[in-house]
């Protein structure tokens, strides 16, 4: 088993760390005043429930979801202040809680195998976390997550700015979607089948907003609203417009850009990634509004509808202000960094002949029967030792070369990074960048953030075949 030195250079195992993270050494960290509070937290049960997913006349579908719903109960918090949530676990499987994007002590990260033990059936795990940052965020399991998540597992984290935009209202939109029986209404249970895993992902058949197929909303002409969108798929990139909305895009994965940018052209959204909008209602009344996307033949269909009644004002208003930075957003000096390389390989129709698992290089038909279909740096499975062994405060270059026929969704978790482009011009941050075929792209992060941070492809059937890796901070 591992070890790793303490406070005082004495060598404890992980179960110790992890137990000592998550229990005595978080609430010491307190004021005497919110360790009461923090011994009664909210319970988040992860549970089997009946859910009407498909339209009615179909039977209810079995989902697992957060307190039994879909998508899980929404989380609301104001920057600076504190999440605490028992993971109460009622599934037949062990569980966990990852809370996507959030720059958060590594032991609250939610990774089973990780940061933490998979919580087992009938047991419980107390997540209590400072918030530091506002934006959009989500949460979801990440034991088993490529069938977790397509089970229903998820839902939306908002953390408030002090300063809120002014708008009307808001709307959080989960974009989701469920591989369906179309005969029973249930979920497909083929989560291992070696056409997810080793082609695009698992792509669903049924399409949803907040678990809706119909998803709309009245408005207003002339009315503001601010859209959280969160794509909370196993695999599907959306490709999305506007019509009969006027919109900007104020941040991406939570992280406010500089200015609003005008949406003028298809806003895509890869797997965990969120984008921040605000639009304006410019259809007219009595007509409808709408959020699109790009359906399987490239035609747009409705994915959120926002039917118009009334007026909010005879004008629009002016072009909206940039939301407030968040902490820690300063572009790097790139002069100092470290280079690191990470080559993506494998999947069907792809290169790779070998690859290493459990320490013995096997070739492509062996690494598929094992369920291994990817690999990251010739490595099929989560490595021993980390891409990058890093130095608190160290900055950090990572090429993500994908030697693939398919997209990849990468995500870093417990940190932030801006992609270097070619201009030498700062890029908006982002915790998850989407990787196209054949495509060579560069990452650059502050190693901010100590522990052991999981780094991999968010189309979570490509992580569970070969595609995590990680990287440590002390």
């Amino acid at each position: 088993m591992k070890s790793y030195p303490d406070h005082k250079g004495n060598r404890i195992s992980r179960r110790d760390l992890l137990q000592r993270g998550a229990s005595a050494g978080a609430l010491s960290l307190l004021p005497a005043g919110l360790r009461a509070a923090t011994e009664a937290r909210v319970p988040l049960t992860a549970r089997n429930a009946s859910f009407q997913l498909a339209p009615s006349g179909y039977a209810a579908t079995g989902i697992w979801g957060y307190d039994g719903g879909a998508p899980g109960p929404e989380i609301r918090v104001a920057q600076g202040g504190r999440v605490s949530r028992r993971l109460v676990n009622e599934l037949p499987q062990g569980t966990s809680v990852h809370w996507h994007g959030i720059r958060i002590d590594n032991a609250m990260d939610g990774v089973a195998g990780l940061t933490q033990q998979s919580v087992a059936p009938g047991d419980t795990f107390d997540y209590d976390f400072v918030v530091p940052d506002a934006g959009t965020y989500w949460y979801h399991s990440h034991d088993r997550s490529w069938e977790q998540v397509a089970r229903g597992l998820h839902g939306a984290l908002i953390v408030e700015e002090a300063e809120a935009p002014d708008v009307d209202r808001e709307e959080v939109l989960i974009l989701d979607d469920w591989l369906l029986n179309p005969e029973t209404a249930q979920i497909d249970d083929s989560f291992d089948h070696p056409m997810a895993m080793s082609h695009a992902g698992r792509i669903g058949n049924y399409v949803t907003t907040n678990a809706r197929f119909d998803f709309s909303r009245p408005v207003r002409r002339h009315e503001r609203l601010r859209l959280r969108l969160i794509n909370a798929s196993n695999a599907r990139i959306f490709s999305l417009q506007l019509n009969g909305l006027t919109g900007w895009t104020v941040a991406l994965d939570a992280m406010p850009l500089p200015a609003p940018v005008p949406v003028e052209q298809d806003l895509v959204l890869g797997p965990a990634q969120r984008v921040d909008l605000i639009v304006d209602i410019t259809a007219e009344d009595g007509e409808t509004a709408y959020l699109l996307r790009r359906g399987g033949d490239n035609r747009p269909v409705s994915q959120a509808a926002f039917p118009v009644s009334g007026s909010a004002s005879r004008a629009r208003r002016a072009p909206p202000a940039p939301l407030p930075p968040n902490p820690r957003m300063s572009a790097p000096d790139l002069a100092t960094a470290r280079r690191l390389r990470l080559v993506m390989a494998g999947g069907a129709m792809g290169r790779m002949d070998s690859a290493l698992l459990g320490g013995e290089r096997i070739g492509f038909r062996q690494l598929a029967a094992s369920g291994r279909f990817w690999a990251f740096n010739e490595m099929a499975e989560m490595t021993q030792e980390p891409l990058g062994d890093l130095s608190l405060g160290e900055l950090v270059r990572l090429q993500i070369v994908n030697d693939t026929v398919f997209p990849h969704a990468m995500h870093l978790h417990g940190m932030h990074f801006r992609q270097v482009r070619a201009d030498g011009a700062a890029s908006p941050m982002r915790d998850t960048l989407l990787v196209a075929a054949g495509e060579t792209r560069e990452i650059a992060f502050i190693a901010d953030n100590p522990g052991d941070w999981l780094f991999h492809c968010h189309m979570l059937s490509h992580a569970a075949s070969g595609m995590m890796t990680w990287v440590r901070v002390t």
